[in-house]
């Protein structure tokens, strides 16, 4: 697997994979990977000639109290997993070199509507910081087709809807969520739990899955049962963000007469902020 650092050295690949008419996969991190992130690696492998994978932990979406610093970094452990799955390029830049500027005077891409609720209404310019380092990345490669985790919903739904407005020639897939066998999503800020948050993390999915059920067995007070389910979390020892159930194309809340629906959550465990959703 090819380790590369700097721009010039990307591009040159890039364009003697192109120069042998080969069809390219990309699959964007911030590292610390898990078997979820494997799994993109895999799906990208099924559907390209190449795969190049970058590790960036993006400044631009962390607001002014979330874990930047701390995020972790685990590159040697990322590098040997992307080689047994079997990526061919990952791509390690810097800050300074992908917002060379400062993010003060960074050029920025912003989706509208799809950001503003969930996520987007809780943490203020990350959805922006998400939207602007995925198409940088997007110019960067160029790649044919881009692989995304479907446990970060909204952000899948907002990557594709840039795609279709800038009009760039990119497959965006989805991937199904990986989870561990007690159906917590995997993520990287799984490590921040303690032994006692992580045997009560599952009760967020099965939370879901009740509410998925009562919605199917016809239970239509859709406000009403957001609240219970904020209630059942609260019981468990969760202070819940949101628990929303939206519309599955706009992600705006839905209604009885709604048909494709996704329920989205997000919930902290102490200072661990979780999220899940699960569609119906």
């Amino acid at each position: 697997m090819l380790m590369i650092q700097d721009i010039a050295q990307l591009r040159a690949l890039i364009r003697q994979w192109r120069q042998a008419g080969e069809r390219i996969a990309f699959v964007p991190t911030m590292g610390n990977l898990h078997k979820g992130h494997l799994q993109l690696v895999d799906t990208a492998r099924q559907h390209a000639d190449r795969v190049i994978v970058s590790i960036f932990v993006n400044p631009m979406q962390f607001g002014a109290n979330e874990d930047l610093d701390k995020y972790p970094r685990t590159l040697e452990q990322d590098c040997q997993g992307l080689t047994e799955h079997g990526a061919d390029a990952v791509f390690t830049p810097t800050p300074q070199l992908i917002y060379p500027r400062g993010l003060d005077v960074q050029t920025y891409v912003e989706v509208p509507l799809l950001g503003d609720y969930h996520c987007g209404a809780s943490r203020a310019g990350h959805f922006r910081g998400v939207s602007t380092i995925v198409t940088k990345l997007f110019n960067l490669v160029q790649p044919d087709i881009a692989c995304f985790g479907q446990k970060d919903y909204q952000q899948l739904a907002i990557i594709r809807q840039m795609v279709i407005d800038l009009s760039m020639p990119i497959e965006i897939i989805g991937v199904p969520t990986i989870r561990a066998e007690d159906g917590l999503a995997l993520s990287s800020r799984n490590g921040y739990l303690t032994a006692e948050q992580r045997a009560t993390a599952p009760a967020l999915y099965r939370t879901l899955q009740w509410m998925k059920q009562q919605l199917n067995q016809g239970f239509s007070d859709l406000r009403t049962l957001e609240q219970q389910a904020k209630q059942q979390l609260a019981a468990a020892g969760f202070k819940a963000d949101y628990i929303n159930i939206s519309n599955r194309q706009t992600l705006v809340p839905a209604t009885d007469t709604t048909a494709a629906l996704v329920i989205l959550a997000a919930a902290a465990l102490g200072n661990t902020r979780l999220i899940d959703n699960i569609e119906v």
